[in-house]
């Protein structure tokens, strides 16, 4: 039941979508900046997961929304940064005072966890390594959202960093995984008891921060306080694996990127491939949130939607290890 095993989707088709040229092996979390520059986080590789191009890096693409035919560039990292062990997983970007742009990256070198900051060199096409963040209370991290230049929250997937004891952890339905807020003077934890704590995002007003529990099929609503713990609001039960959370600036309705049937996503049968869903929630807080199935494909597309985001009457759907789609509204 709670990998959806024997669920299928019916589709749901949108006018005008193409697959994006370059991305092969995974798009696993897209992030707009307000100008419509899209960050893609590009080629994943995570034990247990099947991987299109398992000998090659991850990297950063970037696509600007705004171009009649947009494409998706990759960006050159700094000296100094290993591009050969990059294996880029949640991304957030961050907006600075003084308009510098930060982008925090998930990394999973060698299979370990670490933060990654990057300042955005816009005019040269590439990314400056600030800094590598190790710590304790990331042992697991699966996605990040900035708060600050070198401030976030992230979730841990899981508790353990063992994998049998992760393997474990997960079958005997712990609900132990949680969120962290790092910050240069404080790290700690700030919210627990998630079965597998996935996708995080935060209100355009920036009072609620919006947690996927993957494995629950659910969204949790958590408060953000002046000391930057976080208290529960609510918990969105839903019917799908809820991934990456997308916010739309305007309105607020939360786009996600989900997998329908869990276990086509974990045992990859190319002649039964997983299948993708994108959804929209509108009003949240609500009593009643109106939630929408805007995408819905067998695979026969798009394999393993692992996030959906929007600018300006354009949606963008990135996967685990398949490629992404640009869809018109």
């Amino acid at each position: 039941n709670r990998l959806k095993a024997s669920r299928e989707v019916e589709s749901v088709d949108l006018p005008s979508c193409r697959l994006i040229k370059g991305i092969e092996a995974g798009a696993e979390d897209i992030d707009i900046l307000p100008n419509g520059l899209a960050f893609f986080s590009v080629g994943l590789k995570f034990p247990g997961l099947h991987s299109f191009a398992p000998d090659k890096p991850g990297g950063i693409l970037l696509m600007d929304l705004n171009e009649e035919k947009p494409k998706a560039k990759e960006l050159r990292i700094s000296r100094g940064f290993n591009l050969a062990s990059f294996n880029p997983h949640g991304i957030s970007t961050f907006i600075d005072s003084d308009d510098t742009v930060y982008l925090f990256v998930v990394n999973h070198p060698d299979f370990k966890n670490t933060v990654e900051i990057f300042k955005f060199e816009e005019e040269e096409n590439s990314l400056l390594h600030l800094k590598t963040i190790r710590h304790e209370l990331l042992p697991s991290v699966n996605d990040v959202i900035a708060v600050g230049p070198a401030h976030f929250y992230a979730t841990n997937d899981h508790y353990f960093t063992d994998p049998f004891l992760k393997y474990l952890e997960t079958f005997l339905n712990l609900h132990w995984t949680n969120v962290v807020y790092y910050s240069p003077n404080e790290v700690k934890l700030v919210a627990e008891g998630f079965d597998s704590a996935n996708g995080i995002n935060m209100s355009p007003d920036k009072k609620y921060i919006y947690v996927a529990d993957v494995l629950a099929h659910e969204i949790h609503v958590l408060e953000k306080q002046p000391n930057m713990n976080l208290t529960q609001v609510k918990v969105l039960q839903l019917d799908t694996l809820v991934d990456n959370l997308s916010i739309d600036p305007s309105s607020g309705d939360i786009w996600v990127g989900c997998h329908p049937n869990g276990q086509k996503l974990f045992v990859y049968d190319p002649s039964n491939p997983p299948s993708s869903e994108v959804l929209r929630i509108q009003n949240i807080l609500s009593e009643k949130p109106l939630v929408t199935t805007v995408y819905a494909n067998n695979g026969s597309v798009l394999q393993g939607s692992s996030v959906a985001t929007v600018y300006d009457g354009i949606l963008l759907i990135g996967t685990l290890y398949h490629r992404a789609l640009y869809c018109e509204l």
